[in-house]
């Protein structure tokens, strides 16, 4: 049996119990949610095991509370299997009056919440989980943590041994859990089946809507030309009528909405500041996978290929570096966003906590003159910040796929390895 890899979230997890009575766990299919319920859960019921599917859906709807019955936290899996248990949920933690009573998971085919009679807003709580950080899948070595970097320290750390070629096999391999470990053909099968699994299967079952699996491929394919820019929507639908899918506006959106609650795509909002001069802050967001490896499986490449194209490589590696900062975000309750301005100007990452404090980051696959380049573009940034209406930035940090150290440059910008950052 395959050991678990302990997870950034589980203490997320044990955090969000302790301060309400369920926990609705989301994100994309095969990301580990119910692995990482099962950590903490004391007992469960499974409602797509074949022994007991049929007598869990039928108590489901005649008295969905013998399914709550057991050791708290109970995790219930796949209750989108039977939408009553929301509602009985909800009536349980408020007859209950305790935290920490259940936990549930279902895969990333999502129930319209709004046809329930009940939000179950301040009874149950929604956390949503990422693939495996390159520190979860011990390929960092997290010497330089996020959370230390906001408490204001510069840490010269080394980085996890590896070289551009490594790179490349994580940036196609993803996150995904069962692919840690694996020979890399295995490994980079896992992606690839992911994607067959969506546009063949859930891209339809999202919302009971027949989808051409073909059409959802090319969509794939030209979001994917698109990662780590702020391409409209109306580009990716020209680029569908280029080769033959001529969809209706209202079509092609509906394609996408199924992708975003399959939690497939996930966009990078804008960050708006307060900046001294007004300066227009361009509010397209940036286009990214919840992992970068859909993008690698959409455009058909792999890490050889990835070599031979560097300008590719460098918008897939950002967006491993978005899921990678997304994760440790999560840890410190805070969010990711980016920003770019009408003169160009842009962050490919800002992590922006509760309390205000905020930290800039760009992202380069390596080499001097790029980590120049993106340390001349966060000074330039930080100084246009009006700093009497919010803080200075915590941190400036250019954030690279190559180098074997963290280290604090002469102008007080970082330049840290991806494999050196953590939690």
């Amino acid at each position: 049996m395959k050991r678990y890899m302990s997870r950034i979230y589980d203490q997320v997890l044990r955090d969000r119990l302790d301060a309400t009575g369920a926990i609705l766990i989301e994100g994309a299919k095969w990301c580990g949610k119910t692995s990482t319920a099962e950590q903490l859960a004391h007992s469960a019921v499974y409602m797509q095991d074949p022994k007991t599917r049929a007598q869990n859906l039928q108590l489901a709807e005649l008295n969905p509370s013998l399914l709550l019955q057991g050791g708290v936290p109970r995790l219930i899996d796949e209750w989108q299997d039977a939408p009553s248990i929301w509602d009985a949920v909800r009536f349980e933690v408020d007859h209950r009056d305790e935290f920490g009573q259940f936990i549930l998971t279902g895969s990333s085919v999502p129930i319209d919440l709004d046809a329930l009679k009940h939000t179950g807003t301040g009874r149950i709580a929604r956390m949503k989980m990422r693939t495996m950080s390159l520190l979860e899948s011990e390929e960092s070595t997290g010497s330089v943590s996020l959370r230390s970097l906001f408490q204001g320290d510069k840490p010269a750390a080394r980085a996890q041994e590896g070289d551009l070629r490594d790179l490349a096999f994580l940036t196609c391999r993803g996150g995904w859990p069962r692919a840690i470990g694996r020979t890399e053909r295995v490994a980079l099968r896992q992606a690839i089946d992911y994607v067959d699994a969506v546009v063949e299967i859930d891209v339809s079952r999202v919302d009971d809507i027949k989808r051409n699996p073909s059409h959802t491929r090319m969509l794939l394919r030209s979001y994917a030309r698109m990662i780590s820019s702020q391409g409209t929507l109306a580009s990716m639908q020209q680029d569908l009528r280029a080769a033959g899918v001529d969809m209706s506006q209202s079509t092609f959106l509906e394609y996408v909405e199924a992708l975003r609650k399959l939690f497939v795509i996930e966009d990078l909002a804008a960050w708006n500041p307060n900046l001294r001069s007004k300066t227009a802050i361009r509010t397209s967001a940036t286009r990214h996978f919840c992992d970068p490896s859909i993008a690698a499986v959409a455009l058909q490449t792999g890490p050889e290929e990835l070599l031979n194209d560097l300008e590719t490589f460098g918008l897939l590696f950002e967006s491993m570096c978005i899921r990678d900062l997304r994760v440790y975000a999560d840890a410190l309750d805070g969010s990711v966003f980016h920003y770019r301005d009408k003169s160009g100007l842009e962050s490919d990452a800002v992590i922006h906590l509760r309390n205000g404090d905020y930290g800039l980051v760009e992202i380069k696959l390596g080499g001097d003159r790029l980590i120049e380049e993106g340390a001349a573009t966060l000074k330039t940034l930080a100084a246009k910040i009006d700093t009497t209406k919010m803080h200075e930035p915590a941190f400036l940090m250019v954030l690279t796929g190559t180098g074997d150290y963290s280290y604090l440059r002469e102008d007080g910008v970082l330049a840290v390895p991806i494999r050196a950052l953590g939690a």
